[in-house]
């Protein structure tokens, strides 16, 4: 049954299917390693870890019941235990203490109830029915959606992944693409997940709007829009990537406003086109911003608003808008607001395992997925490597020029050197003609099943990894909703993550009362006098939840150490 399995009896019946799931018991224990993790509970069950969760997710019967296993991965992912294969060096008993059981799955047995879980795309209907919850909880926050690539890097040998470039490491590496769907505050929505990146303008047209339109609130309804032609029902955030006239006039005519930066902006404007603006950022913060707008007319006929911000030393930062109703100055700090989901793609990677695979399966590729031809890209390169070539032979040639009398003896050398020389950039034209004649007889794209045999590549298993990426969004809103509260009552409030963090490790008793009712948690004392009088206001907001452990009837009570 496993090193500290105490429940002989459960054990029994659940092998014999006499037990649909073992019913969270808690017992008094002193100095349980990490039990702050319980502290998370009212936020996690707040953001909806384990609501409706039966629709979408299912196991057989056996000993671990579903909300037990939801519970122990996001308290893995909010004490930073970044794989599965990691939980193997946690004592299984104490971590089973903090979900009243005897202890928590063997590391095999974990993987194997997560893959039971991923099957039949369901994940992705979980996730789908969160980011619902999410949105109607926020229609603020769904009404400006940022989008962007995330390149997560495979360093495995399973199968060769296409080569992406990786801008934080200035390096093309085997990688595949996230796009994610974030809030104004960096809070994740959704991800979608691309094998072959197409570019983000056809993954926003093909995958994000399509998904957006099942799962946002009502915006503006239809009456609004007949009344309004220029009325948006949403707005999209992207960087220059996704610049593109004839997409900013489809969005524009599926009535979504688009906001990037200007990919050709031109020059500057005069400095007395500026004036100044009090906004307030993202994080609460209120600062004065230059600002300028013009109409600008696009290549394709297209009308849009270009909005720029000048710094103090006189830069000019070009903005594009197709939102023709909101203010200037809400529309600058929407586009300055994209740090956000940088941060948050730095903070996930660092202590959420963003990255990291949920499994290490491969998946033959059912759709007729199209990508680079490796001729073309073969041709291309030599193309853009002669192209260099040439250019370097014909400065070089323009550069040969007598700008004053040379003596007789130095005219044929200096005439043989010049003929030499017209003679190799001849001979490069001309190659350089034949390749490019090649490169357009040879199709720019194939289908994998058209590439060669050694070229040709599986897709890493996404299903595990979707429910994996999807119970981390969760603990990353959660544990953003506790820093929310615990910032008020910090003197240096950026440093509420990193109490939090502290929180989690810190040991507790646990003292169960079932007449009460009540399933007290004591928090032991931190380092000093002042974290722990915010840690006790964090406790007073959790309490006023009055959140019960699941399935049982005990209510949290959190407190600090005597008090």
């Amino acid at each position: 049954m496993g090193m500290g399995a105490a429940d002989v009896t459960g054990r029994l019946a659940a092998s014999v299917g006499d037990l649909a799931a073992v019913a969270p018991a808690f017992s008094p224990a002193l100095d349980v390693p990490n039990a702050g993790l319980l502290c998370a509970l009212p936020a996690l069950l707040g953001v909806g870890l384990l609501a409706d969760v039966e629709r979408h997710l299912q196991l057989p019967k056996g000993y671990y019941g579903l909300d037990s296993l939801l519970l122990l991965l996001a308290f893995m992912a909010l004490a930073r235990i970044e794989t599965v294969e990691s939980l193997r060096y946690s004592a299984p008993g104490e971590w089973g203490k903090l979900l009243g059981l005897d202890r928590v799955p063997e590391v095999r047995t974990l993987r194997t109830k997560i893959q039971r879980l991923a099957q039949q795309d369901r994940p992705a209907q979980w996730n789908a029915a969160l980011c619902e919850r999410w949105m109607a909880a926020a229609p603020e926050q769904a009404g400006v959606l940022y989008i962007d690539g995330h390149v997560r890097v495979y360093n495995g040998s399973q199968t060769q992944l296409p080569r992406h470039y990786v801008a934080r490491q200035r390096l093309c590496q085997r990688a595949t693409t996230d796009y994610w769907v974030n809030a104004m505050d960096g809070q994740p929505f959704f991800v979608v997940n691309q094998v072959v990146d197409p570019g983000l303008i056809e993954v926003i047209e093909q995958e994000i709007v399509p998904r957006l339109e099942q799962r946002l609130p009502v915006a503006a309804n239809g009456e609004l829009l007949d009344a309004d032609p220029l009325q948006r029902r949403f707005t999209l955030v992207f960087d220059r990537e996704g610049y593109s006239p004839a997409f900013l006039k489809r969005m524009k005519t599926q009535r979504i406003a688009c906001l990037t930066y200007h990919k050709f902006p031109g020059e500057e404007w005069s400095q007395e086109e500026f004036a100044p603006y009090r906004v307030r950022l993202a994080s609460g913060e209120a600062v004065s911003m230059d600002l300028a707008e013009r109409g600008t007319c696009l290549s394709n006929g297209l009308w849009v608003r270009e909005l720029r911000k000048r710094t103090e030393h006189g830069h000019q930062t070009a903005i594009l808008c197709t939102d023709y109703r909101s203010e200037a100055p809400p529309l600058a700090v929407a586009m300055f607001a994209r740090w956000s989901q940088e941060n948050f793609f730095k903070y996930a990677r660092e202590h959420f395992a963003l990255d990291r695979l949920a499994d290490y399966r491969t998946e033959a590729i059912s759709d007729p997925l199209r990508v680079v031809n490796p001729d073309y890209r073969h041709l291309d390169g030599q193309v853009r490597s002669s192209t260099g070539k040439l250019t370097r032979r014909l400065a070089k040639f323009a550069a040969m020029t007598l700008e004053e009398p040379i003596e007789p003896k130095h005219v044929e050398p200096f005439v043989r050197r010049k003929a030499a020389l017209q003679e190799e950039i001849e001979t490069l034209q001309h190659a350089l003609e034949t390749l490019k004649a090649s490169r357009k007889d040879t199709p720019h794209h194939i289908t994998v099943d058209e590439l060669p045999e050694e070229a040709r590549f599986r897709q890493l298993s996404t299903h595990s990894k979707h429910l994996v990426d999807t119970i981390k969004m969760i603990a990353y809103r959660a544990e953003t909703a506790m820093a929310n509260s615990l910032r008020e009552h910090l003197t240096r409030p950026d440093e509420a993550r990193r109490l939090l963090r502290a929180l989690y490790t810190t040991e507790a008793d646990l003292l169960p009362d079932p007449d009460a009712g009540t399933l007290a948690v004591r928090l032991h004392h931190s380092a000093n006098a002042a974290t722990d009088r915010a840690i006790e206001e964090l406790c007073a907001e959790l309490n006023a939840t009055e959140t019960v452990f699941p399935r049982t009837n005990l209510r949290l009570v959190l407190k600090l150490g005597s008090s």
